[in-house]
Formats: C-alpha cells, sequence, structure tokens
C-alpha cells in the first residue's frame, strides 16, 4: 500500500536536528588542530592578532583570544622563545580554574592563566578585590567563577556562581 519512503512533520524535524548535531560536532573549536611545535603564525594567521600576551618564566609568551565580556571563552597558545607552538586549550574551564592557589597565587598568576576579567569589584568590608570572569561549564551551564585577592594582592578565595546574565528570572533586571 505504501511504495514510498515518508517521513511526517515529527520525523523530519528530529532528522533535522540530528543533521545539525553532526555538522556542530564535526566543527573544531578555535583552540583545536594546532600542533605542538609549529609556528605561532599560524594561529596567528587564523584567530588574528591575540587580544592579550603575557611573558612566562620560561622566556615564552601566552597569547590570548578572549571572547569576553559577551563570551565565556579564551583560546590561550603557549610559545616558546623562539616563537613555536607549546600547547593551545580554551583556559575559562573548571579544571583551569582548579589549579589556583589558595595563598599562593596572585593578581598576575590569575591574569596570565585568564587574561583580563569581565568585571572587577573591591568590597571594602571584605577588603577583597574580586576578578569575575564568564564560563559555560559542561558545555551547559552559563557561571561566572571569581577570585578574591587580598590587599597584597594575594589570592584568598575562588566562587562560582550562576551568571544573571543567562537566567531567565533575572533578565528583566539588567
Amino acid at each position: 500500500m505504501f511504495n514510498r519512503l515518508s517521513f511526517g512533520r515529527p520525523a523530519r524535524g528530529a532528522l533535522a536536528v540530528l543533521a545539525c548535531a553532526v555538522l556542530l560536532a564535526g566543527c573544531a573549536q578555535p583552540w583545536q588542530n594546532y600542533q605542538a611545535g609549529a609556528d605561532q603564525s599560524t594561529i596567528v594567521a587564523r584567530l588574528g592578532p591575540p587580544r592579550e600576551v603575557y611573558d612566562l618564566p620560561n622566556g615564552g609568551k601566552r597569547l590570548m583570544w578572549p571572547t569576553q565580556p559577551m563570551g565565556e571563552t579564551t583560546t590561550a597558545a603557549d610559545v616558546d622563545a623562539s616563537g613555536k607552538i607549546v600547547n593551545v586549550r580554551q583556559v575559562l574551564q573548571p579544571n583551569e580554574f582548579y589549579r589556583a592557589e589558595i595563598g599562593k597565587w596572585t593578581r598576575d598568576d590569575v591574569l596570565v592563566n585568564f587574561g583580563r576579567p569581565v568585571e572587577t569589584n573591591y568590597f571594602p568590608l571584605m577588603k577583597r578585590e574580586v576578578w569575575t570572569y564568564r564560563y559555560l561549564e559542561d558545555n551547559v551551564w552559563y557561571m561566572m567563577y571569581s577570585f578574591y585577592f587580598d590587599d597584597q594582592g594575594i589570592l584568598r578565595l575562588t566562587q562560582k556562581t550562576p551568571d544573571p546574565l543567562h537566567d531567565p528570572d533575572r533578565r528583566s533586571l539588567f
């Protein structure tokens, strides 16, 4: 009775979603597909000039391409003194944030590891300066990660909170 294959609207919609997911899975993120040892010009040619550059202790440099203030990623490329890529990664993510050492890291350590924060505040009663970064946790949750520094610039506390920018209950407040 049915000689041809037919898909109803729900089946076509599911196929479209599946096709989009497959296409997006094949897209490389900016921090992927760079080989260690390649010249830094390969990444600069693709991403453009870095917006932030920091000196590393070994004589190399960290090149950064942030998407802040509204984005949730910062691509960081470490290059050695001769300009060769050592590694490229996305630094605004929990496994990178959790490397920060309370009582040891300074503002400079946070700056070199994560770039400029999306916002800074000072809480006089706590005597703490706070730097906050927007990020995406588990590729699902829009979050903010904050670093609290004492008056000497030493890291004393970290905190993660939901990003109010993506909170549907609070959108009318901004």
